[in-house]
């Protein structure tokens, strides 16, 4: 958008008053005309600077709304030109608008000016020669005063944006007579403040934009990682679950699955064991939140559906996991913890290995007891030798199992206290000699957490929790 420069008026001859004398030789219509003069010139730095403000109400582009700066300076001030000089982050600068109310000078005023700006970022990017930001403006204020030459009366002030000068806006005059008055100084520091809210809503606006993109790209993760978990538990023949996963960010790094386990039925057949309908039970957490976290799930979760095909135990399966990740986490810089299960309806028998995950808690009926199910092993991505133990134990009916991650147990209230493994223990003891259900225990212990934390807090980490309750074979 370019600005035509509106020609200044003639001053009008005044009209005769009656008796012939002439009205600019009395000193009251002198005086009346003065104040009229005034008058004009205030309302026309009110229109302008209105239509100022106007333009930065509605321009969405900022190029157009800088191009109007030095034409508004300099008719506010009734100066001859302006010229407005930005910083780039580099520490470079550029003359990014200029105007002249003569055409025949801006030429000989925009090399100047242009000259002035790229002698001084020239030896700013010199070697050593690196300007403190104060000395900068010093410098360039010299440099085009220099240039301009000493015919010109030159005034310059800052562009402030979040109190860091973004860069000088100039405005200069050749006629004689002129004088920078404090009202003019004042009026271009307004137009140069005006500059920097356009200058600083642009940088709003751009990453007002950059942040819908992440947020649209995080509710996609969210999406496919809420696709990736379970739809609903399972139904395995003697047990009945539920399960939960309650992420602290939008995209988490808890992981739980259920998983058919095919080639049970051969083993059965060979070994006359009677494993057909095994199901793996299994629940992990990755070390950190958010988008990195949750695509190491994903993987995580193809690699183990993929090794539970080749029918292995718990702890080959585990040791076959970790020998695959280990190269792709150790340049990620994070790990995982995950306890996988096999449940064998027919014989109630749980066959398992942990890999550093927070072991889950059996409650046996017939003993009224709770006992941790834990084997040595190392986080998955950590070593790439590691091995881990096989471990079993024979459920009876009316046993009630949980697995969970560490947002239980590291829940923490407002005092710093955490939940830990003592509170989680006495609540689903609790839970399971009060609740008729698995669904009724899973909506306790989450009660129980958030009450701990306190009405209305959020819990900073990822909270996964599975409880699967023994009931007798059909």
């Amino acid at each position: 958008m370019t600005a035509v420069p509106v020609p200044r008026q003639p001053s009008q001859p005044s009209d005769r008053t009656s008796g012939g004398t002439s009205p600019d030789m009395t000193p009251v219509f002198a005086l009346k005309e003065l104040v009229a003069r005034l008058h004009r010139e205030q309302h026309k730095i009110q229109d302008l600077l209105s239509s100022l403000s106007f333009a930065l109400r509605s321009f969405n582009n900022l190029n157009q709304f800088l191009e109007l700066i030095p034409l508004m300076a300099s008719r506010v001030t009734d100066a001859d030109g302006g010229a407005l000089v930005l910083f780039k982050p580099n520490g470079q600068m550029r003359l990014e608008r200029l105007h002249c109310q003569d055409s025949r000078q801006c030429h000989d005023i925009r090399k100047a000016l242009e000259t002035a700006t790229r002698q001084l970022a020239a030896a700013a990017a010199t070697p050593g020669g690196a300007i403190a930001p104060a000395k900068m403006t010093a410098a360039l204020d010299h440099q085009v005063s220099h240039y301009l030459g000493p015919d010109v009366h030159l005034f310059g002030t800052a562009i402030l944006v979040k109190n860091a000068e973004r860069g000088r806006l100039y405005v200069f005059s050749r006629a004689v007579d002129y004088a920078w008055t404090e009202t003019r100084q004042k009026l271009v520091r307004l137009v140069a403040d005006q500059t920097a809210v356009a200058i600083e809503n642009d940088e709003l606006t751009v990453e007002l934009r950059k942040k819908e993109r992440l947020d649209r790209e995080l509710e996609i993760g969210a999406e496919i990682q809420l696709q990736l978990l379970p739809r609903q538990c399972p139904k395995i023949r003697g047990a009945e679950l539920a399960a939960r996963c309650q992420t602290a960010n939008r995209v988490g790094g808890d992981y739980y699955d259920f998983i058919p386990i095919p080639h049970a039925r051969l083993r059965s057949v060979k070994t006359g064991s009677g494993e057909a309908g095994r199901w793996s039970v299994s629940i992990g957490d990755v070390m950190g939140k958010g988008v990195p976290a949750g695509l190491i799930m994903t993987m995580l979760r193809g690699m183990l559906r993929a090794e539970v095909l080749n029918g292995h135990s718990p702890a080959r399966i585990l040791q076959h996991l970790n020998q695959v990740m280990y190269a792709d986490l150790e340049n990620s810089n994070r790990f995982v913890t995950l306890f996988y299960s096999e449940y064998d309806p027919q014989t109630q028998m749980l066959s398992y290995s942990n890999a550093a995950h927070n072991p889950p808690l059996l409650w046996q009926a017939s003993t009224d007891s709770i006992k941790r199910l834990d084997t040595l092993g190392m986080l998955i991505g950590l070593d790439a030798d590691t091995h881990y133990q096989d471990g079993q134990i024979q459920l009876q009916p009316g046993d009630t199992l949980i697995y969970y991650t560490d947002g239980f147990t590291d829940a923490a209230n407002r005092s710093g206290d955490r939940f830990d493994e003592d509170n989680l223990t006495r609540a689903f003891h609790w839970a399971c000699g009060h609740c008729e259900s698995p669904q009724e225990i899973l909506e306790h212990l989450f009660a129980q957490v958030q009450q701990f934390i306190g009405a209305g807090n959020r819990n900073g980490d990822d909270m996964t929790l599975i409880v699967m309750q023994i009931n007798s074979p059909d």
